[in-house]
């Protein structure tokens, strides 16, 4: 049986959708937590791929929380072996930051449902082909990044030109979230209140959007999901 590891950075941004995914693809899941003091792998051993979720921190806050740093090293060996790499929200800034491009604060952050468009590249994309070219997406961002020299974009929204992208044939960035349950999105609004009131969201009006737009994301996100865990050897 197959094996990934999960790189966990709150509580609340688990994997969500994809844990039922992987299960069914026969892959077994290794959480590994450091914001609760678990250290970060030095290689990846007997896994066969990496995913690295989404959390309240940013790529430059290595001083503050230094596993970050451990986790840079952790991703760059996985892109050098080719291993499948799944990288969400934090997760894809940081694989773009370990690709070299530049990641930084955006000029406002991007919560809530909003839509996201496919490039002409995901048309022909093994995890996006054939995904309808524009969906409502969940977001919980302020940082954006660049697209790192050499990948290819996957996805924009209106509000940020690089929303996903895929670097070589096995490692993703996505900063969107589609792995989102109705629980996990409940409690992300009730662990982070002042975000939501900084950036002017109304979060019972989001959790209340949940039956308008929650259904059809698990569909797209289940179809691109599966099709990653195939990569998995």
């Amino acid at each position: 049986m197959s094996k990934v590891w999960v790189l966990q950075h709150i509580a609340c941004e688990t994997l969500g959708t994809m844990a039922d995914i992987l299960e069914a693809a026969k892959v077994s899941v290794q959480y590994i937590r450091p914001f609760e003091g678990m250290p970060v792998p030095k290689g990846m051993g007997d896994a066969s791929g990496l995913i690295v979720m989404g959390g309240p921190m940013g790529v430059y806050d290595h001083p503050r929380y230094p596993f970050l740093s451990d986790e840079m090293r952790l991703i760059e060996q996985v892109l050098k072996e080719e291993k499948p790499i799944l990288g969400v929200c934090l997760g894809s800034q940081l694989l773009a930051a370990a690709l070299g491009a530049a990641v930084t604060p955006g000029e406002r952050k991007e919560i809530g449902w909003h839509p996201v468009q496919l490039t002409k590249e995901a048309q022909t994309d093994r995890l996006w082909r054939g995904i309808e070219p524009v969906f409502t997406a969940y977001h919980w961002h302020g940082d954006i990044f660049q697209l790192p020299e050499g990948a290819v974009p996957l996805a924009r929204s209106a509000q940020t030109e690089q929303q996903a992208f895929r670097y070589g044939p096995n490692a993703y960035g996505f900063l969107f979230h589609m792995e989102v349950t109705e629980k996990i999105i409940r409690e992300m609004a009730g662990a982070f209140p002042e975000e939501l009131k900084e950036s002017r969201v109304d979060g019972g009006e989001m959790i209340g959007k949940i039956p308008d737009h929650l259904p059809s994301l698990r569909k797209i996100g289940g179809i691109v999901f599966e099709r990653w865990a195939k990569l998995i050897r």
